[in-house]
């Protein structure tokens, strides 16, 4: 099977010039992330992640759970309402210790900030009270330059509350636009705060799923502040899962998805919108090899699924506006995933070769 990979001249080669400037120094221009736990049965997986060739370590980190009451002093993290997770900061030092960065992805608005809703997934009423988190947790892990406003936040309960939009409807209502919009507004705050405190901060926006309650385009569209701007990003994020072979194509998906396949597409979307084309962090990836919950489709056989894992990588490589692929799993977790790189008895899969040595 030969990768096929579509050429955009200029705007590429501009486009490669700006991921390699938001790359550390001495840092190739498209970079490999993973999610995945720092120990498995009491041993160190930093290791196993950077042999598998990961420059990034993703990980959430929740508002709901850190800061459970309101505190006072919102920026300060020494603050008493802060409880913040005890593991984390000997994560981030593991981490940066074998050589990684680290990504925070900061989701989940607690109660006393979404209006007095139980359970994840709901936004914050005011923006500011985001912003000022951000800032408080920016101070608490000061090596973190990684940034990802929320996590999927057009996908059903991620952002409530979202008002569904049928994929053929390009022109949303106002009750459609209120979580868009929103949105847009943490996402500028958030980017005014991290680069006020250094600029060196990367900021990554957007963070779409390959479909939703609206689709990614809807999304992206509606992404306007009150005074008609863009946010400002450094990246646009998307979780490209797809059930069609991760090659570059010309025919769109179906139903308003965006698949890997669709990538061109949505980097063309970023300028249309944005004013200028944004690099791509695409966070989350896998290819399910099993019937799970958490996906409606597998590949088999197993080499088969190796080479899209081949496919995806090498695609994503030479691409140009592509600045990293994370895998969110690195161990199966059956019947909830089937998309590790190694199977829940320890045994490496044919993905988990395919991963390391593209």
């Amino acid at each position: 099977m030969r990768v096929q990979v579509l050429r955009f001249g200029r705007r590429a080669a501009v486009l490669t010039a700006t991921v390699a400037a938001l790359a550390p120094a001495g840092a190739s221009a498209f970079q490999k992330a993973v999610w995945g736990p720092p120990t498995v049965h009491g041993i160190n997986q930093f290791p196993l992640y950077r042999s598998l060739g990961a420059k990034i370590y993703e990980v959430e980190l929740n508002w709901n759970t850190v800061a459970v009451r309101r505190p006072a002093r919102p920026t300060q993290p020494k603050d008493p309402a802060y409880v913040w997770p005890r593991a984390l900061s000997r994560e981030i030092a593991t981490a940066q210790r074998f050589g990684m960065r680290v990504l925070l992805e900061v989701a989940n608005a607690p109660a006393w900030a979404n209006g007095g809703h139980a359970g994840p997934g709901w936004a914050p009423r005011r923006p500011l009270d985001y912003a000022l988190f951000i800032k408080a947790a920016a101070r608490r892990y000061p090596s973190v330059h990684m940034w990802m406003i929320w996590g999927e936040p057009n996908r059903k309960d991620d952002f409530r509350p979202e008002v569904p939009a049928k994929y053929t409807q390009r022109s949303l209502t106002p009750a459609q636009q209120r979580a868009p919009h929103l949105y847009a507004q943490i996402l500028d705050a958030a980017y005014g705060v991290l680069k006020g405190m250094d600029r060196n901060n990367v900021v990554i926006g957007g963070n779409t799923y390959t479909a939703g309650l609206l689709d990614p385009q809807q999304w992206m569209a509606n992404l306007v502040l009150p005074n008609g701007r863009r946010p400002r990003m450094d990246m646009y994020g998307h979780n490209p899962f797809s059930y069609t072979i991760p090659l570059f194509k010309s025919t769109p998906s179906a139903y308003g998805e965006v698949q890997f396949s669709d990538l061109p597409r949505l980097e063309a979307w970023t300028k249309t919108y944005f004013g200028q084309a944004k690099p791509l962090f695409l966070s989350e990836f896998c290819v399910p090899t099993a019937p799970d919950r958490t996906f409606n489709f597998y590949i088999a056989p197993p080499s088969v699924a190796a080479r899209w894992v081949k496919d995806a990588l090498v695609t994503a490589r030479h691409a140009g506006y592509i600045a990293a692929l994370g895998w969110v799993n690195v161990r199966d977790h059956l019947p909830f995933n089937s998309c590790g790189l190694i199977q829940q008895n320890g045994r490496p899969k044919p993905d988990f070769f395919a991963f390391k040595n593209n």
